[in-house]
């Protein structure tokens, strides 16, 4: 099988892709990171300032991100997400079933919430929850604004950049991909990613964000947050 199963230094599951030999998450937490870089980082500081926000995913991949957010955004019922997840090879749910978040999130309803964003059609917006709507979108962020249906592809408030890292997956991580993001968000909108690369900051910056290196998660010195100007 192309995928292997990995438990990283929190407990948590993340994913090794044998085709890109890369893994999916920091293998010192992938639960820590995904809560610090986009859920602390991201959504929350977005959600404090506005009651909808709809969020762009480049690399849906084992859908932790999409379940963190779900669950926060629970805690406010008053506020609503819509999710539009990019996603070109999708993780098989026999695989999915097996990741262990449901015992390390400590929140009602995780084993459900969690198996209907895997189990949600591909292509077509679907209500997760009354305040949670979710777009898998079954291709590539080079191609995700073409093949998406207008009516089914909004302004994004938020972006969460976890694709594969440059070294693994360069053709994601650059100038043409950025402008391309950039053109399908609102003003002030924030793009988060783990990543700190000097090329990628560069690139983020020509392609019309102004930059903050933040701190990463404990085992890592910086994380980037980009806001659109």
């Amino acid at each position: 099988m192309d995928i292997e199963i990995i438990e990283t230094e929190d407990g948590s599951h993340t994913l090794f892709s044998k085709t890109f030999n890369e893994i999916y998450h920091s293998r010192r937490g992938a639960i820590e990171e995904s809560i610090h870089v986009f859920i602390e980082a991201g959504l929350k500081h977005v959600l404090a300032n506005k009651d909808h926000i709809n969020i762009l995913e480049v690399g849906l991949g084992t859908g932790l991100n999409a379940l963190l957010t779900a669950l926060e955004i629970q805690t406010t019922p008053s506020q609503s997400i819509k999710y539009f997840g990019v996603e070109p090879l999708p993780v098989p749910v026999e695989i999915t079933q097996q990741l262990n978040y449901e015992q390390l999130v400590a929140q009602e309803g995780v084993a459900e919430l969690y198996t209907k964003i895997h189990e949600s059609a591909w292509n077509s917006w679907e209500s997760i929850t009354p305040n949670f709507q979710l777009y898998k979108a079954h291709t590539t962020i080079q191609k995700a604004f073409v093949d998406t249906p207008t009516q089914d592809l909004p302004t994004f408030d938020l972006v969460y950049f976890d694709a594969f890292a440059p070294s693994k997956h360069p053709e994601i991580w650059n100038l043409e991909v950025l402008q391309q993001i950039r053109q399908q968000l609102s003003i002030g909108a924030i793009l988060v990613t783990y990543c700190a690369k000097g090329q990628f900051k560069r690139d983020l910056k020509a392609a019309g964000f102004s930059l903050e290196s933040l701190p990463g998660p404990h085992f890592k010195r910086e994380m980037t947050r980009g806001n659109a100007i």
